[in-house]
C-alpha cells in the first residue's frame, strides 16, 4: 500500500515533501510524490528559486496513476503548502479518485498556512480554502496552534479554547484532529514545555516535551510530524499510541538537529537533520507519555 503525497518540495534543506517523503519511507510506507512547487530552498532563507509547479501539473500526474490502475493501492492522501489556489481542486479531485478506488483510504490534510510570531505566509485566499474545501474532506487534520485558531476563529491561549477549536474541526468533518504544537499562555515568553493534542472525537490527549531553543523554528517540522503521525496512524489505528510514538521521533530528530546546529554556517535557517536522526524515525530514543484529558 501507499501513501500519494501532494506538496511543496525544495532542493536544498526540508519543506514539504522534502520532509515528509523519506520519514514515509524510513516506516516502511511507499510514497508516490507529486510537487506544487519547486523551489532551491525553502523560504525561511529570504530569497529562493523555482517555481510554483500549478495545479495541471498534479492533476495530470494523478491522471496517470489512474490509467495505470494503481489508485487502489494508496491507502492515504497526504497534502500540505498550497503554492496556489488552483492546487486545491487537484487534490479534491486526488482524493476523489483514490477513494473511489479505495474506500478506506484516508485524507490527512496539513493547512500550511503560518505560524505563531511570523503569522501568515500564504496567499489570502488560502485560508477560506483551506477551511471550506479541503477540511471538510479530511479525515485526519495537522494545524499548528495559529492555524487552529485561523480555521476555527476561537482564541486558544487556553486548554479550554483548543478543545472548543478542536470539536468545531471535528464538526466540519475530520474524524482525527493532531494540533501539532500548543502552548496555553502562547504570548508569553518562557515557556519551558511545548505539547501536541490529538483527538478523535470520543478521546483527546495531550502529550509534552521540553521546547528546544529553536530559535524561529525549523522549517520542515510540521510537514515531517504530519506525515510520521499519518504513518503511524495507518499502523496502528490507535490514537495515544500514534501521538507516543510520534511525539517521540519529532523530538529526537529536532533534538539532534538543535545538537548539529553549530556546524551550520553562521546566520542561516536551522535544518532538520532528518537523515542523520533517521534512527529516531523508527525506533526513537525518547519516549512520551500522552494524557487523557478527556
Amino acid at each position: 500500500m501507499a501513501v500519494l503525497s501532494i506538496q511543496s518540495h525544495v532542493v536544498f534543506g526540508y519543506a514539504g515533501n522534502t520532509a515528509a517523503v523519506f520519514p514515509l519511507q524510513r516506516l516502511g510506507r511507499e510514497v508516490w510524490a507529486i510537487n506544487t512547487v519547486e523551489f532551491s530552498n525553502h523560504t525561511g532563507y529570504g530569497a529562493w528559486k523555482g517555481k510554483v509547479l500549478g495545479a495541471e501539473l498534479a492533476c495530470e500526474l494523478v491522471c496517470g496513476l489512474e490509467e495505470r490502475g494503481v489508485l487502489g493501492r494508496a491507502e492515504a492522501v497526504l497534502s500540505g503548502y498550497l503554492g496556489d489556489a488552483a492546487v486545491a481542486q487537484a487534490i479534491k479531485d486526488a482524493v476523489k479518485k483514490v477513494r473511489a478506488e479505495n474506500p478506506n483510504a484516508l485524507y490527512c490534510c496539513d493547512p500550511v498556512m503560518g505560524d505563531i510570531g511570523r503569522g501568515f505566509y500564504v496567499k489570502p485566499d488560502i485560508p477560506d480554502i483551506f477551511k471550506n474545501e479541503l477540511v471538510p474532506l479530511a479525515d485526519i487534520i495537522c494545524p499548528n496552534q495559529f492555524e487552529l485558531e485561523a480555521l476555527t476563529g476561537l482564541d486558544t491561549s487556553s486548554a479550554e479554547g483548543a478543545l472548543k477549536a478542536v470539536n468545531i474541526l471535528h464538526e466540519k468533518g475530520p474524524s482525527v484532529v493532531l494540533v501539532t504544537s500548543f502552548k496555553e499562555n502562547k504570548d508569553e515568553p518562557g515557556s519551558p514545555e511545548l505539547s501536541m493534542l490529538a483527538s478523535d472525537k470520543k478521546n483527546i490527549y495531550k502529550i509534552t516535551t521540553p521546547e528546544l531553543p529553536l530559535g524561529n523554528g525549523v522549517a520542515g517540522t510540521g510537514d515531517m510530524t504530519s506525515a510520521v503521525f499519518l504513518s503511524r496512524y495507518l499502523e496502528t489505528r490507535n490514537l495515544e499510541k500514534t501521538l507516543e510514538l510520534c511525539t517521540a521521533s519529532v523530538f529526537g530528530v529536532l533534538e539532534a538537529s538543535f545538537k548539529a546546529a553549530p556546524s551550520q554556517k553562521n546566520g542561516c535557517p536551522l535544518e532538520l537533520k532528518i537523515i542523520d536522526a533517521q534512527s529516531e524515525l523508527a525506533a526513537p530514543s525518547h519516549s512520551f507519555k500522552a494524557e487523557k484529558i478527556k
